[in-house]
């Protein structure tokens, strides 16, 4: 049994961006704890990966989700990423990608996509997307 409550957060492995983003989370779903789903550029990752790179992710989500029952996934990208180095509106348009993406895969979670700016200020690039019915 999961004591406490959960959020879910694709992020960045720059340790810039780690904090930020959990706080976010913490405060805007009153959640406890955050499970961190890392890799350098997940926003690039996700959308060009090969398909066991996307597995894995997956399948990283269904045991936030099922396991300690998260209900909101984040998915970020940030300024002056090393492992995705593109222009601040690429990486939004990536984040929007993503988190459409992400709603496909049928979990029941809100969806919500974050970019982290130059001051290391969380700000948010999508409304949240209600969850896929299809989990």
């Amino acid at each position: 049994m999961t004591n406490g409550t959960f959020g879910t957060a694709i992020n960045c492995m720059d340790g810039r961006v780690q904090e930020p983003v959990m706080n976010w989370v913490k405060e805007q779903f009153q959640v406890q704890y955050v499970d961190k789903i890392n890799d350098a550029g997940p926003t690039k990752v996700i959308l060009e990966g090969n398909e066991e790179t996307l597995a894995s992710i997956k399948k990283r989500v269904e045991i936030s989700h099922h396991g300690h029952r998260s209900e909101v996934l984040v998915i970020a990208g940030h300024h002056d990423c090393a492992g995705n180095p593109v222009p601040r509106e690429e990486q939004v348009k990536q984040i929007k990608e993503t988190t459409e993406l992400a709603n496909s895969w049928g979990y029941d979670m809100k969806i919500v996509g974050l970019y982290v700016n130059d001051q290391w200020k969380v700000e948010q690039v999508t409304e949240v997307i209600q969850p896929n019915s299809a989990s």
